[in-house]
């Protein structure tokens, strides 16, 4: 039987969703599905809007079999690290034969030209990339610049600058790197996306994006997101919205995350992971200055044309977690997950859970109880300060990671 993997976040799943979970299975012929998903806290360094307890049934609602989580450390990262953890945990499955990721561009193959390129890290790149942020360049324009003139000529550099300003291409490159640097036999795919673009905030028919249908649901309530999401998915949103669990936004967090930020002082922040080039100063001079005590405004005041809101908002949630830099350092993440925590399974994932357990080259982890790491640590710590932004958590909720066991559906 063959084996899909996907890398995904479900902030929620959507109809898009849909589409690339089916496109997927008919490209790569694949019998069965193991995601790797993200928990509380997710790439762009935002508070998912429902748990991950919730996005998991939504996940296995659609039909995927196998749900695993990716852990903080690698969760709440830019895309190399990110993608990094998430193929490295399919990797050390065992069971994993193919792996497909939606894209802008939907052809693979100039991907895996520079995949095989950039896998070897180039000095080339490195100093690319640190010429064009002393001109002060964002680190995604500086990336994709560095790429392009690594890439040769000046048409085909231009082109791959434009191919590497995309964000979904931008991850699958990334995907593309780890599989090399792993030196797996998973076998890559990719799918164009189809419909509404990564960012954009309008529907395109019955598919919209995560962002739209964020906005509809923080507008309007599950109902409001109807057309755009599978009817299980809007089942599990009217119960999670009725139960006052979500929806989770920054804002929940803001009394914490000004709390930590009045408390700590600059010499503290700056030993915290993305806070980087003086940013604790910045921090520290705005705070009395802002307009509100909120998320949002320290944000808006801390933008600048060198940081992007995702590079901020990343920083903020690693400070939010108390991630030291120490143990997010590129040597720890380089030595890739530690462990497979199991976040839910149907019929076909159980059967499959007991082949993993045989042929996975990392401890598979159903519970966390008696398996000790910093990396588990952090995720539990995670899901606490998640749970505690909810109106309606209690004490108990705030273990939950501890005693919770898998979801198994249906």
């Amino acid at each position: 039987m063959k084996t899909l993997g996907m890398i995904v976040e479900y902030n929620p799943l959507h109809n898009g969703h849909v589409h690339h979970w089916t496109a997927s299975r008919a490209a790569t012929s694949a019998d069965r599905t193991v995601a790797v998903m993200s928990g509380p806290f997710l790439q762009r360094g935002e508070p998912a809007i429902a748990d991950k307890w919730s996005r998991v049934e939504m996940a296995l609602a659609m039909g995927v079999d196998l749900v695993i989580e990716l852990p903080a450390a690698y969760a709440v990262q830019a895309a190399e690290w990110f993608a990094y953890g998430a193929v490295a945990l399919l990797h050390a499955t065992g069971i994993v034969d193919a792996l497909c990721f939606g894209s802008e561009s939907g052809d693979i193959a100039p991907l895996r030209r520079l995949a095989r390129v950039l896998a070897a890290e180039p000095a080339e790149l490195k100093a690319g990339i640190a010429a064009r942020l002393a001109s002060g360049a964002s680190y995604p324009a500086a990336y994709a610049g560095a790429v392009a003139a690594l890439a040769g000529g000046e048409a085909d550099g231009a082109e791959l600058s434009a191919l590497m300003q995309q964000p979904n291409n931008t991850l699958g490159l990334h995907y593309l790197i780890a599989l090399q640097r792993l030196q797996s036999a998973i076998e890559p795919f990719t799918i164009a996306r189809t419909g509404a673009g990564y960012h954009d905030t309008l529907a395109a028919g019955s598919i919209a994006s995560a962002t739209a249908v964020r906005r509809l649901l923080l507008a309007g309530g599950p109902d409001a997101a109807a057309p755009y999401v599978p009817g299980a998915v809007l089942d599990i949103l009217r119960r999670e919205w009725a139960s006052g669990r979500a929806p989770q936004t920054w804002e929940a967090f803001s009394r914490p995350l000004l709390n930590a930020l009045i408390t700590r002082s600059p010499a503290e922040l700056a030993g915290l992971h993305e806070v980087t080039e003086g940013l604790e100063h910045r921090l520290k001079k705005l705070l009395p200055a802002l307009p509100q005590p909120s998320v949002t405004a320290l944000l808006s005041a801390l933008k600048t044309k060198r940081y992007t809101h995702v590079k901020l908002q990343r920083m903020l949630a690693h400070i939010l977690l108390n991630h030291a830099k120490s143990e997010l350092s590129p040597a720890r993440l380089a030595e890739g997950p530690a462990y497979i925590r199991v976040l839910g399974f149907n019929r076909t994932g159980q059967a499959m859970l007991a082949e993993m357990k045989q042929a996975a080259s990392l401890p598979v982890l159903t519970r966390p109880a008696g398996f000790e790491h910093p990396h588990l640590q952090m995720d539990i710590n995670a899901a606490a300060v998640y749970t505690a932004g909810m109106p309606a958590a209690d004490v108990r909720s705030l273990y939950e990671d501890y005693y919770r066991p898998p979801v198994i559906w249906p």
